[in-house]
């Protein structure tokens, strides 16, 4: 029951705390009530057995507990409106089904008059139910920090009135890219081992495809997330990373390449030529085998003609040393800023095993594992550092 409770969380947190958000319009309000629902459900549910329907109870429990509180408020009065908006929910909450209000809930947390930075970390704790330290190791920052940005921005939004609702269609396009990003980086968190949220990305991404029906990089990044997804089960043996070069190819989802290269033909036909839709033809490559380099590395080009991301153009020096040898490869990463980059180290350090800079390789790879999060990126890294250390096999 342990088990499924907590897949019920990572199933329904973004369901529930959006209905709340939708009735009750305060996003403090709503993750408390949210976080009372789930513990009394953690105590109740191994007792009594889970309910029929698991996201209108929480829903149901969530918005009581609201209420409760509010009426234990000196403030009533000036409350009032909140349960008169939570009165007129109850027949979508009590229903089977009732709408999804999570794109109104990306939409408010996307904002203008929040920084990009606030909208992306806010929509990943209430949308993704991320905790605060997944997010600040998303953005690099340490967690206070990320702690402090996400206060900040739910007080904005309640100081400023942000409504919850989805824009206009005059408004869409300013907002896009920050719902864009939101979605990406709820991809990258699932795509490094949590499949619901990697799921519930390309669901949102989907979703966004019906709203924004002749958006080329929506569509580029519903193919790029469903390309980057149909490799997940080889991503993985034994609870080991593997990378692309060793992954094995039987397992790749064949179906699911076929339509993410749909979605992305139907990118290019809408004239796509944005970073999703590029990184999309960049993951349609990698599908294939044996690799393109030269095409890739022309993407790569192209991505950092469009992004000028450091991090890009790490990515097109191993598309270089595919093509030209890793000493060109080397030339590139040795001039890129991002020491405290753990990929820019692993890169180095395979660069530098292939030159047989066997010295170098292993300092390389250590910083790496330095800098590493993730327990399996951390035993992929220390596999490469052992096998390294190892002497050479006698002649």
């Amino acid at each position: 029951m342990v088990a499924s409770l907590e897949q019920v969380f990572r199933d329904q947190w973004g369901y529930v705390l959006a209905a709340l958000i939708g009735f009750l319009g305060d996003f403090d309000l709503a993750e408390e009530a949210a976080q009372e629902a789930f513990a009394i459900a953690a105590e109740r549910w191994p007792r009594d057995g889970a309910p029929a329907n698991p996201r209108a109870w929480l829903v149901t429990t969530a918005r009581n507990r609201a209420i409760n509180r509010i009426r234990r408020d000196r403030t009533l009065a000036a409350k009032t409106r909140l349960l008169e908006a939570s009165k007129r929910a109850r027949e979508q909450v009590d229903a089977t089904t009732f709408p999804d209000e999570r794109l109104e809930l990306i939409f408010t947390c996307c904002h203008p008059a929040l920084a990009t930075d606030a909208q992306v970390a806010l929509t990943l704790r209430t949308l993704g139910g991320l905790t605060t330290g997944e997010i600040a190791r998303a953005f690099l920052v340490p967690e206070p920090t990320m702690a402090q940005r996400l206060v900040r921005a739910k007080r904005k939004i309640k100081a400023a009135g942000i409504p919850f609702r989805v824009p206009p269609d005059p408004l869409l396009p300013d907002r896009l890219a920050a719902v864009l990003t939101v979605i990406y980086l709820i991809f990258n968190e699932g795509y490094g081992g949590r499949g619901e949220l990697a799921a519930e990305a390309i669901r949102l991404g989907r979703a966004l495809t019906e709203l924004l029906r002749d958006e080329p990089e929506v569509h580029g990044l519903v193919a790029l997330m469903l390309l980057l997804d149909a490799r997940r089960e080889a991503r993985f043996r034994d609870g080991d990373l593997v990378l692309l070069a060793d992954q094995d190819r039987s397992l790749f989802d064949s179906k699911q390449i076929a339509e993410g290269r749909v979605v992305l033909d139907r990118a290019l036909a809408l004239h796509g030529r944005g970073p999703y839709v590029v990184q999309a033809a960049i993951a349609s490559l990698h599908a294939d085998e044996p690799h393109d380099w030269p095409q890739i590395a022309a993407l790569y080009g192209e991505l950092h003609r469009l992004t000028g991301s450091p991090v890009v153009e790490l990515n097109r020096a191993v598309a270089i040393a595919g093509t030209e040898g890793p000493e060109a490869g080397l030339d590139i990463v040795d001039h890129l800023d991002l020491d405290d980059y753990r990929y820019l180290h692993s890169t180095r350090g395979e660069l530098l095993r292939r030159l047989g800079r066997t010295d170098e390789a292993r300092d390389a790879y250590r910083r790496a594992v330095a800098l590493v999060h993730d327990d399996a990126e951390r035993r992929l890294l220390e596999r490469r550092l052992a096998d390294l250390e190892r002497p050479p096999a006698p002649d």
